[in-house]
């Protein structure tokens, strides 16, 4: 809530691109709708994640709305950075609104121009950016000039174009407007389960001189590894796979009970509503567990008989 928000002003914000100039690979959890909430980045970056995103949130509504703010965006001082936080946006000054509010308590805002949702491509929002170069340049160069914080990144999360010239165009016009680094997931718009195109990131990447971040099925520190091999790339963003693993950067081929452990002391703490931690759980436990305990722990209803089904079952 806003009351943990503005503890925040007394933290030390980070420059996220110490990050990228750090000669590591820099490993990033993905914005995820209802899962990249603060007490999830607490847990993963407890897992050697170096850099975490907010959920997507709509600039407009933010910036019109308090009751928005306080659902939409929570931190804190002790640890959530860096931090960037994703806008939805489709106006170069909402989006500065919405960058100034939050530039006091993260580290960078990122602009989705990669969302496929039919949703958000009817709004203007999300992937239909990626066909305005343009309107993006301008969105950049606002917030660019109107945060006098130099160390403040922004930074774009696209998907590519059928015709790969074209995202090169973008890419390039970005970086010449000043963004910090663009997320490149390595699908087009239509495409959902077909192979990422990880040879297009890497002729991105070739073709730009800021760090590119490979995004797309990376469920392993393996996985993550192959793919800077493959592409280049500066940073590797996960999603899903640290849902399923929330350990994985550390090097765990599955969720280890201590994750999990961490996990409930973490969402006990925040106040993590029911919903989002069993969800967490499931995610977590999904190769740990036989089809038989998924069908008994997965409709439980309330956090005491999740309590007692990890003490019974895993002595957690």
């Amino acid at each position: 809530m806003i009351g943990d928000i503005v503890e925040t002003k007394r933290c030390q914000l980070k420059d996220p691109m110490d990050l990228f100039h750090s000669g590591q690979v820099v490993k990033i959890c993905a914005p995820m709708v209802r899962y990249s909430k603060l007490a999830f980045r607490t847990l993963v970056r407890k897992y050697s994640c170096d850099l975490c995103y907010t959920p997507m949130i709509v600039a407009a509504d933010f910036v019109r709305s308090a009751k928005a703010r306080d659902s939409e965006f929570t931190t804190n001082k002790v640890g959530d950075h860096p931090l960037i936080v994703q806008f939805a946006a489709k106006e170069a000054q909402v989006l500065c609104d919405a960058a100034r509010i939050v530039c006091p308590f993260a580290d960078g805002i990122d602009l989705n121009c990669g969302c496929p949702q039919r949703w958000a491509m009817a709004e203007g929002y999300g992937a239909c950016l990626i066909n305005k170069p343009e309107l993006v340049r301008d969105m950049v160069r606002h917030v660019r000039n109107q945060i006098d914080n130099p160390r403040f990144s922004v930074s774009i999360k696209i998907r590519i174009h059928e015709d790969l010239k074209r995202t090169v165009d973008l890419c390039q016009k970005a970086e010449a407007t000043g963004v910090s680094w663009i997320t490149v997931h390595g699908r087009s718009v239509e495409e959902r389960h077909q192979p990422v195109h990880y040879d297009a990131i890497k002729i991105i990447k070739q073709s730009m001189s800021i760090p590119i971040v490979a995004n797309g099925d990376i469920k392993t520190l393996k996985d993550a590894e192959n793919v800077h091999h493959l592409t280049g790339a500066d940073g590797i963003m996960v999603a899903r796979g640290l849902l399923a693993n929330p350990a994985m950067f550390a090097g765990y081929e599955e969720t280890p009970l201590k994750c999990i452990q961490d996990w409930v002391d973490i969402a006990l703490e925040h106040g993590t509503p029911f919903t989002c931690f069993h969800h967490h759980l499931m995610y977590m436990m999904e190769r740990i567990t036989s089809k038989q305990e998924k069908k008994v722990f997965n409709v439980l209803s309330s956090t005491s008989a999740v309590l007692d089904y990890l003490n019974d079952h895993y002595g957690v």
